[in-house]
């Protein structure tokens, strides 16, 4: 795509014209998608996206351009054109500390990766054989009751292809492959409407398909939205909450992973969290990691999207606040190095903080025995979406799967259920962790921009919290 010679040209103009600091990231991005909807095949496409990305800093100004075409001409003219594009005061800027103080990286590239040991590559699969596995799916899901009326299954997987320089010397390639597929029914018996929904993928080739049966995810997904429809709905009120592990890391994710990325507290957006490095910030039950280490994870990578090398970064340990998540911007500014949790959702984009695959690490009590334990709750065993407030930490998160507790048993499925709380205060009143750890899958907005994720946490208890529900008693 680029190449290390070509790099330098491009950082010797950058540095002639005074820039503190410049980098090049390229991308080569090959994309399948296979979407079923209305009973048919709706969509099937694959292309090719490409491009470099060119970013300067200079005090605390950044540049960015992007372009399609890969010759070293219209390179080298973006850089002059993208330099000469702002008028530097360099009397206001000179004896000011320069952006971005050299650390030392490692170089790396796929002879490096053991992340993405990719058994098979989609690119290699022919497209009848997606189109039949979202058949499958599809047809299964129909088949389950006559109320199911819709089902939407897609199928996708991408392969991106790339390259970060930058003018400490730094020059990192690497084949990122993911692969998804999800399946979402919707149940409708005259009067209600429910949906079930099922998502699996992660940084992983075809082979993903040798440890899932596609039928079976989609006939859970659909019976979990015949279930729903003669649930009865959850009674509203204070009472505690048991999140399982099957449920995933959302709620985390979004209550309070968003506020530890550094720019969000460098802003003021994050005032909960804010200069408290250190502090106790929640139960001493609750660590939070961010690991973009993790094998096979949606979140995974090698280097982040600044070419710096992944790494497992503990946030919250025993309750107190260890780190945030940094860019290198980010970390300059705070006289530190970055966490490589800098990325973007493309070389369209300049990189920004992100989380990668963000957990809750297990505890030591058996999951079981948390439910054995409560007289009288809610069991989570599937988040649906939400909504947070970063700047406070309130949201609300509705639950897809959930069951009434009684006497320490699973109880019937319950429907309607919204999660209400606000994630410092739920950080700290944890009061049990489980021994056990489960993840799920996603997109993750910010900016404009989405990029991959996986979240994750052991079975939780929750003491007290906010069910919003109906406030009618069942007969």
């Amino acid at each position: 795509m680029i190449t290390q010679n070509l790099t330098k040209e491009l950082f010797k103009i950058a540095a002639e014209k005074e820039m503190d600091f410049a980098d090049v990231y390229a991308e080569n991005t090959h994309s399948t998608s296979v979407i079923c909807e209305e009973n048919k095949i709706e969509y099937v496409s694959s292309g090719v996206d490409k491009g470099v990305g060119i970013r300067f800093i200079t005090g605390e100004e950044t540049l960015y351009a992007s372009t399609n075409d890969f010759s070293p001409k219209k390179l080298k003219g973006l850089v002059v054109e993208l330099c000469s594009s702002y008028e530097f005061k360099r009397e206001k800027e000179r004896g000011k500390k320069k952006c971005l103080d050299v650390f030392s990286y490692e170089h790396l590239n796929d002879e490096n990766n053991k992340l993405n040991n990719i058994k098979k590559m989609p690119d290699n699969i022919p497209m009848e054989e997606k189109v039949q596995l979202v058949n499958l799916a599809n047809n299964a899901a129909r088949n389950i009751d006559s109320r199911i009326k819709q089902v939407k299954v897609i199928y996708n997987n991408i392969i991106k292809e790339v390259i970060v320089a930058n003018s400490f010397g730094l020059y990192n390639c690497e084949k990122r492959v993911y692969t998804t597929f999800s399946v979402r029914a919707i149940a409708f018996d005259g009067k209600i409407i429910q949906t079930g929904s099922e998502t699996i993928g992660g940084l992983v080739g075809f082979e993903l398909f040798d440890n899932y049966n596609v039928e079976i995810l989609s006939c859970r997904a659909a019976k979990r939205a015949v279930n729903l429809l003669s649930a009865p709905e959850v009674l509203a009120g204070n009472m505690p909450v048991i999140l399982s592990s099957q449920a995933g890391g959302t709620m985390i994710h979004e209550a309070i992973g968003h506020s530890l990325e550094a720019d969000l507290v460098q802003k003021g957006v994050s005032p909960a969290y804010a200069g408290r490095k250190g502090q106790k910030i929640g139960s001493e039950l609750i660590t939070v990691i961010d690991d973009p280490t993790l094998f096979s994870k949606r979140g995974s990578y090698l280097f982040d999207d600044e070419g710096i090398p992944a790494r497992k970064n503990v946030l919250v340990e025993n309750g107190v606040l260890k780190n945030y998540l940094y860019d290198l911007f980010s970390a300059w500014k705070d006289n530190t190095k970055s966490t490589g949790n800098g990325r973007r959702a493309s070389y369209r984009f300049k990189p920004i903080p992100r989380m990668s695959n963000t957990y809750i690490a297990s505890g030591k009590e058996d999951p079981q025995d948390i439910i054995k334990t409560q007289e009288k709750g809610l069991l989570v065993k599937k988040m649906g979406g939400g909504e947070v407030n970063t700047a406070n930490g309130d949201f609300v998160f509705e639950v897809e799967e959930g069951y009434e507790i009684i006497n320490g048993r699973v109880g019937a499925l319950v429907r309607g259920a919204t999660l209400i709380g606000n994630g410092p205060e739920v950080l700290n009143s944890i009061d049990k962790v489980g021994r056990d750890l489960g993840f799920n899958i996603g997109t993750c907005g910010k900016d404009g921009q989405g990029v991959p994720v996986s979240d994750g946490q052991p079975t939780l208890r929750i003491p007290k919290i906010i069910i919003g529900g109906t406030t009618k008693e069942k007969n």
